[in-house]
């Protein structure tokens, strides 16, 4: 242990510690632009710095340890000066129009200035700016970019993808996409986590809000929106609301007081995908025995991409169904308009999802059921949603909690769970185990696969068959894995990956919070909302019953294949 005074506080901390640790440790917050715990830690923004007694020079707080008899000042008259002049100098290359920003409110850049009380640059403005395609579902703002690095580490060492890197030197040094490419010709699998952990508004989605305000004022079209599992976990958090007012049910009121004409639950979607997958799982065992090599989840279009990128060889071990979205929005522009008696090209459908990569999902060829466009229309993240609700000054505290509507919305807690890592894996296993057993098994008895870690190994046997699973998040975990198969260390039988760390909760399109991971207790309110269901295996689902009944016929029937999968 090392004792030392931090602004006057006796501190008692373990060797080793930073200096910026032991003082949040003692309740006293560093400013910091570019830091990332474990990620980037590299002081290039030099604003965490403090002063040292008896030393001349600052020294930066995030990566210098402590010492025994250290006595440091954090906001001395000397470190808020030179702290100053380096946000100034990180102004004077930014573009510093807060008020058309996304990140206005919810930037640290913003804050520090606000903090530091700076209303003017006393330096030269010099803003670079370079072209970005603005179709692409991730969009890149030169002009906001302070060259922190992060977006380069959290891709690099989280990802492993390396999409961005640094590019020039001096003065004229920018992060750019790496190899000098366009971001269309690269590997991004756009999982969104480079704009979830950028600062500023640098990074951020495609607003895709003005095309469902042009929809919504078309009275030729019929609105139906989609929730994902996910969304409901942290959709109050940026408008200030406490967890027992953000409510899935006051959720579908705000978008129903926006004026959606239809407000539908993506869990309903996801008891079907596990119609789907589970029964394909059973059919291809043999094969998958006989191998040696798993099938995958195929849920989230990040680690799709992914795959189909890095591992081409391996693609098609993908199970075949699609997405909970796509297979909602098939469903919404086949069954459900043959139930209103309009064409499908009248249905607008819209989906609210926790990522980034569900955008560029959407608008792949193959999700065209119909003939008339994309079954899915518009996709919006939870971070669109909330600025959605305050653009039509809804303050859903005031709401009264309403039902989704029927019938695309009945769902159990099966289908909840699609909303954090481990939970597809658990849901399938319990309509797997039914569907060979003719029983239900314990709906806790897969917990296992649960867990923040970035991989679970977990054995299950069912029916006399042992049954090999693995549950991974985020793609550097997703290659070692992809690895350790392809190179025979590892076998499974049934692998389920999420591209972000956590699963969905913790998604690219999720809301933003400085040093804060919220995917924990995301992922706790989602197994909460499994308990509370009356119904928590997908086959129970009486609407998924009826679904099949009247118009699909059976799990992996030929119109299911047409609409349900993906059929190359």
């Amino acid at each position: 242990m090392v004792n030392l005074k931090i602004d006057n506080r006796n501190i008692c901390i373990e060797e080793g510690t930073t200096i910026m640790k032991a003082a949040a440790h003692a309740g006293i917050m560093i400013p910091h632009l570019c830091y990332l715990e474990g990620i980037n830690e590299i002081s290039a923004c030099k604003v965490c710095v403090v002063e040292m007694q008896g030393k001349e020079k600052l020294i930066t707080s995030c990566n210098n340890a402590v010492e025994e008899g250290m006595v440091i000042y954090t906001n001395s008259p000397k470190v808020r000066a030179v702290r100053s002049i380096n946000v100034e100098l990180v102004l004077s290359q930014h573009d510093c129009h807060c008020a058309t920003c996304v990140r206005s409110g919810n930037c640290n850049l913003q804050k520090m200035a606000n903090d530091l009380g700076l209303t003017e640059i006393s330096y030269p403005k010099v803003v670079e700016d370079a072209p970005w395609n603005q179709d692409y579902p991730l969009i890149r703002d030169f002009k906001k970019c302070i060259k922190c690095m992060r977006c380069v580490q959290v891709c690099d060492k989280v990802q492993d993808l390396h999409i961005w890197d640094v590019q020039n030197t001096g003065s004229r040094t920018t992060v750019d996409v790496s190899g000098h490419r366009n971001i269309e010709d690269t590997d991004c699998s756009m999982c969104g986590q480079c704009i979830s952990h950028c600062p500023t508004g640098a990074l951020r989605e495609r607003n895709d809000i003005p095309k469902v305000f042009d929809v919504l004022a078309d009275p030729e079209k019929i609105t139906i929106v989609q929730v994902a599992p996910a969304v409901r976990t942290a959709w109050g958090e940026s408008l200030g609301l406490a967890e027992d007012v953000a409510t899935e049910k006051r959720m579908a009121a705000a978008l129903k007081q926006v004026g959606f004409d239809y407000v539908f639950d993506t869990n309903f979607a996801a008891d079907l995908t596990i119609m789907e997958e589970a029964n394909e799982l059973l059919k291809r065992m043999p094969e998958i025995k006989e191998s040696g090599l798993p099938m995958f989840t195929s849920c989230c279009p990040a680690w799709v991409r992914f795959m189909n990128s890095q591992y081409p060889q391996a693609a098609g071990r993908l199970s075949t169904a699609k997405s909970p979205q796509q297979m909602f929005g098939a469903v919404a522009k086949t069954y459900f308009a043959q139930k209103l008696n309009i064409s499908p090209d009248k249905i607008c459908c819209i989906s609210v999802m926790p990522c980034v990569a569900k955008k560029g999902e959407a608008a792949i060829p193959a999700m065209d059921v119909t003939g008339t466009g994309p079954d899915v229309d518009i996709v919006l993240t939870t971070r669109e949603l909330v600025r959605l609700i305050t653009a039509e000054h809804i303050k859903p505290e005031l709401l009264d909690e309403v039902e989704f509507d029927s019938p695309l919305s009945e769902n159990t807690g099966a289908g909840v769970l699609f909303g954090t890592t481990g939970g597809v894996m658990e849901a399938a296993l319990r309509t797997a185990v039914f569907a060979l057993t003719g029983s239900n098994p314990d709906p806790v008895g897969f917990s296992e696969v649960r867990g923040g870690k970035g991989r679970k190994d977990a054995d299950y046997y069912v029916d006399g068959t042992m049954v090999r699973t693995c549950t991974v998040s985020g793609l550097k975990n997703a290659r070692l894995l992809m690895d350790d198969i392809l190179e025979k260390r590892a076998e499974y039988d049934f692998v389920e990956v999420m591209a972000c760390p956590g699963g969905c909760v913790g998604g690219g399109g999720q809301p933003i919070w400085e040093d804060v991971k919220m995917a924990p207790q995301r992922s706790a309110k989602l197994y909460e909302l499994d308990e509370e269901r009356s119904l928590r295996y997908s086959h129970e689902n009486p609407t998924i019953q009826q679904l099949y009944a009247e118009f699909l016929g059976e799990p992996l029937s030929e119109k299911s294949h047409h609409l349900l999968h993906i059929n190359e």
